[in-house]
C-alpha cells in the first residue's frame, strides 16, 4: 500500500518546502501530489531534486511560466505536470486533483474519484462526500496561517494533515 504526500500552494518558500520535504521523506511517502501554485520554475526542480518516486502536479494561478515549468520537469523522469486537472490511480484509489475549490467540489460530487485534491485558498479542509474524500492540505508558504501539507494512506483510506511546525 501506499502513501501520498500532498502539497499545494508553496510560492516559492524553499526554506517551507525543505521542511516539508524531510518530513514526507520520514514517512516514507511513496507518491506526491502538488496542486499548483509552484510559482518559479527552481521550485519544480527542488521537488525533483529531493523526491525521487512519482511526482505529480497541476498548474496553478500564479504559475506564470508554464514554459519553463515543464522544461524543468523534463529534467526529472519522476515529475509530470498535468495541466489544470490530474486524473490518476494509486493502489485502486481513483484520485483528481486540480487547484480550485469551485472545481474540486464538483469533482468529488461526479462519484467518479475517491480522493479529490486542491488548493488555491491556502486553507487546509477535509471533507467526506459521498465515498470520495474532498481535501486542501493547505499552504506550504506559511503567508496566511501555518503552513501544512497532507498525507494520505492508500491502505486504510485515511487523511492526515501534517503541519510544518510542531
Amino acid at each position: 500500500m501506499t502513501k501520498i504526500a500532498v502539497l499545494s500552494d508553496t510560492h516559492d518558500n524553499v526554506w517551507n518546502l525543505d521542511q516539508a520535504l524531510l518530513r514526507i521523506a520520514a514517512t516514507p511517502a511513496q507518491v506526491l501530489l502538488h496542486c499548483g501554485d509552484f510559482v518559479a520554475p527552481f521550485i519544480i526542480s527542488q521537488l525533483g531534486e529531493a523526491f525521487d518516486n512519482p511526482i505529480h502536479g497541476v498548474y496553478g494561478n500564479n504559475d506564470g511560466d508554464l514554459g519553463q515549468l515543464h522544461r524543468q520537469a523534463a529534467r526529472f523522469p519522476q515529475i509530470v505536470l498535468h495541466g489544470q486537472l490530474a486524473e490518476l490511480e494509486v493502489d485502486g484509489v481513483r484520485i483528481a486533483m486540480n487547484h480550485y475549490p469551485e472545481i474540486a467540489r464538483p469533482l468529488a460530487e461526479s462519484g467518479r474519484y475517491d480522493l479529490v485534491c486542491y488548493g488555491h485558498d491556502h486553507l487546509s479542509y477535509w471533507e467526506q462526500v459521498g465515498e470520495c474524500q474532498l481535501v486542501n492540505p493547505g499552504e506550504i508558504m506559511g503567508r496566511g496561517g501555518s503552513p501544512s501539507w497532507g498525507l494520505f494512506d492508500t491502505a486504510d483510506r485515511t487523511w492526515r494533515l501534517q503541519p510544518l511546525q510542531d
